[in-house]
């Protein structure tokens, strides 16, 4: 597992000094992801990616959560009340109302995630408007206090502004 430290510089030099001390820790430049405003160019930084930048990650398990509750209550209700005109349904009927549910959910969540923010970046937006830039490294569990050293010796005009605890080894 790896941890995501999150870190606001001030601008693209500071950025740019930032990756290649990361570099010279041995932190893989696909573990660093760079983000700032629209209309800033970052260079040669590796910029974050779609998925880091909406929240299809989040609306997918939320939609798929919400759509096997769905699924299985319309199955459970097709199984304990007579709406199917005479039919009798069984507990096949349950489950495949519940995959139903589950795979529409996800589908649609999916689709309004795409569309919408992270809310992981929620708290860097004026920040960002400000015309800083956020850098967010992911980082084996063992080294983040050795990181973290690194950025305060190294750079103290970063800010850390906080650990994600839940970083997937391969994301």
């Amino acid at each position: 597992m790896r941890r995501r430290l999150y870190v606001v510089l001030p601008d693209v030099a500071s950025a740019r000094q930032t990756a290649n001390d990361l570099l010279l820790a041995r932190i893989e430049d696909r573990h660093m992801h760079f983000l700032s405003r629209r209309d800033m160019s970052l260079g040669e930084l590796r910029e974050a990616s779609f998925l880091q930048k909406s929240d299809v990650r989040h609306a997918f398990f939320l939609g798929a959560g919400l759509g096997v509750l769905g699924g299985a209550t319309l199955g459970v209700i097709l199984k304990m009340t007579d709406l199917g005109g005479g039919y009798n349904f069984d507990v096949g009927t349950l489950i495949i109302c519940t995959i139903a549910g589950l795979l529409l959910g996800a589908w649609a969540s999916t689709l309004i995630g795409v569309s919408t923010p992270s809310v992981a970046l929620k708290p860097f937006e004026e920040e960002l408007e400000a015309g800083k830039i956020l850098l967010m490294v992911d980082v084996p569990h063992s080294r983040v206090e050795e990181i973290q050293a690194l950025l305060e010796n190294r750079h103290p005009e970063a800010q850390r502004k906080g650990i994600d605890l839940t970083m997937p080894a391969f994301p």
